[in-house]
């Protein structure tokens, strides 16, 4: 599921700041760090977002069934907490890591863990089934 804020609203506030006069020049200087970042975030997202989506939709799919984004992540939190589904049922492991490997992608690319991840299994290719 993509998080909020979305890429336009992001980019709609950097677009506000960048049009509103700087009053202090020392403030400024971090807040145009931070425009940059949000821009670099929007930009991830709008690269990476729309295939990290329908991948989770699929991996959803064959968890639970048909449905909507929205509604199967609710419905598979339901289940979560009810004890219907476990992180060691079929599928949910795998389904939670790669969302959470794709939220990182585009939120925090340089996150040592994450980056530590990615070399993990580039070194170690997944087992064939």
């Amino acid at each position: 599921m993509r998080d909020e804020p979305t890429a336009d609203e992001i980019l709609a506030a950097v677009a506000a700041y960048l049009r509103a006069p700087a009053s202090d020049p020392e403030r400024a200087a971090f807040e145009d760090r931070v425009a940059a970042g949000a821009v670099e975030l929007a930009r991830r997202d709008l690269s990476l977002g729309l295939a990290a989506e329908a991948a989770e939709l699929d991996r959803l799919h064959a968890l639970l069934g048909p449905g909507s984004l929205d509604a199967l992540n609710t419905e598979l939190g339901a289940r979560l907490r009810s004890g219907a589904l476990e992180l060691a049922s079929p599928g949910v492991r795998e389904h939670l890591w790669a969302t959470t490997l794709d939220k990182l992608a585009i939120d925090q690319p340089r996150y040592p863990t994450y980056r530590a991840v990615l070399t993990e299994r580039e070194a170690s290719p997944p087992e064939e089934s």
